[in-house]
């Protein structure tokens, strides 16, 4: 591609009260060596917008706005999205940060497949001064693949897309969703339900995970946007891994609220789906307070992985 012909591209970066961090992601989105515009969109939620972090160079512009639609994760990705005009759309949380070569190798990637709409990478995931690569093994993802894995590589700072197939067919993010949470996994099941997820297996995305999350704990909310999820993508039940790690994660939450018969009746759901699924075993040992969820989360995150 000529230097002329790379397109411009939007950052979303949603924030909410982080200063330092999202002055790192803003930095690191502007930094990237791509030779066409980025134009970064600081969407503002539930907070004073910090004008402050304006600013303009040759090829970046750096613009703050409020959320205008719902408040939340999904409300302020959608503000973004559409206060730009840029061919291609990205995300970046505001306490992760883009890695050098990320968008350059991303685009090139979408550029080798016009037939394709949407764009990941593979991660590290930071978590408690360790680093863990996960990579998928693969250059595309299909439909079949995210039904029977939520892929946690595809992590929503990954994302790049057309922007016209966010606001056409593809959509925009779902605002219904309880808490905003699975917004990640239900995009992509709609976007590779079109076409498959371009993917660059390289980890080229920095995640931090622990303290920074707000969705750490909010064990009802997740219970209800997994159920959501269920109801919102009945096609999951059709993979009968996908669908007992879906149950498997309810029978976790329902024994980290000390719900025994709940757990314990998800767990032998997710058994039934799945003989081998692992967090059935789990969720039992938590609900008999053999092992306590938060332990069982910082080992899992210790290796870079969720329950």
């Amino acid at each position: 591609m000529s230097q002329e012909s790379w397109p411009a591209v939007a950052a979303v970066i949603p924030t909410h009260n982080r200063p330092e961090l999202v002055r790192r992601a803003i930095d690191a989105v502007c930094g990237q060596d791509y030779p066409g515009e980025i134009h970064v969109v600081v969407v503002f939620d539930r907070s004073e917008p910090d004008r402050s972090l304006e600013r303009r160079s040759a090829g970046r512009r750096v613009e703050v706005i409020g959320n205008t639609r719902n408040p939340g994760l999904c409300g302020a990705r959608n503000s973004g999205i559409l206060a730009t005009d840029a061919e291609f759309v990205a995300f970046c949380d505001d306490d992760d940060e883009w890695l050098p070569g990320k968008l350059r190798a991303q685009v090139a990637a979408l550029a080798a497949r016009p037939e394709a709409e949407f764009a990941a990478t593979s991660i590290v995931v930071d978590y408690d001064g360790r680093s863990s690569v996960r990579l998928a093994g693969r250059d595309e993802v299909t439909h079949a693949d995210l039904l029977r894995s939520r892929m946690a590589m595809l992590h929503s700072s990954t994302f790049l897309a057309k922007r016209a197939a966010l606001t056409c067919d593809i959509g925009l993010l779902d605002e219904d969703i309880p808490g905003g949470m699975r917004e990640d996994w239900e995009i992509l099941l709609r976007a590779s339900r079109r076409h498959p997820i371009v993917h660059v297996d390289r980890p080229l995305v920095r995640v931090l995970w622990g303290s920074t999350s707000y969705f750490d704990d909010r064990w009802h909310m997740k219970i209800a946007a997994h159920e959501w999820m269920l109801r919102r993508h009945p096609d999951i039940a059709a993979s009968p891994i996908g669908v007992g790690r879906v149950y498997g994660q309810m029978a976790f939450y329902h024994a980290a609220l000390r719900r025994r018969r709940d757990a314990v009746r998800w767990a032998a759901k997710a058994l039934r789906a799945n003989p081998r699924e692992p967090r059935a075993a789990l969720a039992v040992a938590v609900a008999a307070r053999v092992l306590s969820a938060q332990a069982v989360l910082r080992q899992l995150h210790k290796r870079g992985h969720g329950i």
